[in-house]
């Protein structure tokens, strides 16, 4: 039994295989890589990312049974019959750890990023929404309100379906977390602001207080299929610029 057999052997399912383990692996870490290039908060991969979470919680409960019936004090044999049991075992941990590595660095980066433009997500979000009409009245009714706080200008999110870029645990955490700064701000100095100033979304003068990821930053591609055309938007369409690019090249 070499490697690929011991890690597929926590694979369970139909489809399972050593291939589809490797596949899998190398999807994470490309979505990693590039979560970790980009400004922008990438689309949630939930499929994958099902995946990997359901062979991470496999591996952790065949690393515990391993471990359980490796144990000397216990009236067991397994250890006996199996000489490679310790080096199964080992080749397990160091699977799981590096899983564990990539998905802990991608939230990271991913919740790092919520946080830092979560007015701007939160706003793509409720920007979403199939009445604009009963959302304009919403904002206007806000607006007039005499006891406007800062938290009033955070859009309720709760009814979306259509989360994407986040998943859902990302969505509530996005909408807690600009709540709690929102009362934040509002107890600390915003209200003692004229009314009309409380709200985190203003644009009075032309200029938002919304900010957003930098999406003009430089950033590196590596062609994956055999020959794909890339177009780089400018601020106006006639700054378009165009190139096609092979299997390989950055």
């Amino acid at each position: 039994m070499d490697i690929d057999d011991i890690l597929a052997s926590v694979d369970r399912g139909p489809g399972a295989s050593p291939e589809s383990a490797a596949l899998d692996h190398q999807l994470l870490t490309r979505f990693w890589v590039a979560e970790r290039a980009v400004s922008e908060v990438l689309p949630w991969p939930a499929p994958l990312m099902e995946r990997i979470m359901d062979r991470v919680r496999i591996q952790i409960e065949t690393i515990e049974d391993i471990a359980a019936s490796s144990d000397t004090t216990l009236p067991t044999t397994a250890n006996t019959h199996n000489p490679n049991l310790n080096l199964r075992l080992s080749i397990l941990q160091t699977d799981l750890a590096r899983s564990q590595y990539i998905v802990r660095s991608l939230l990271r980066a991913r919740l790092a990023k919520i946080t830092k433009y979560s007015m701007h997500y939160l706003v793509l979000l409720a920007s979403r929404n199939k009445n604009p009409l009963a959302s304009q009245t919403q904002s206007t009714a806000s607006s007039q309100n005499p006891n406007q706080q800062p938290e009033d200008s955070v859009p309720d999110i709760s009814e979306l379906t259509d989360l994407a870029p986040l998943s859902e645990p990302e969505s509530s955490f996005l909408h807690a977390h600009q709540t709690l700064l929102a009362g934040h701000y509002a107890g600390s100095f915003m209200g003692a602001f004229p009314r009309q100033l409380r709200r985190l979304d203003d644009n009075a003068g032309g200029t938002s207080m919304i900010q957003g990821p930098e999406l003009r930053e430089v950033v590196f591609v590596r062609c994956l299929g055999a020959e794909v055309p890339v177009v780089v938007g400018g601020e106006e369409e006639q700054y378009e610029t165009g190139v096609t690019m092979r299997m390989g090249g950055v």
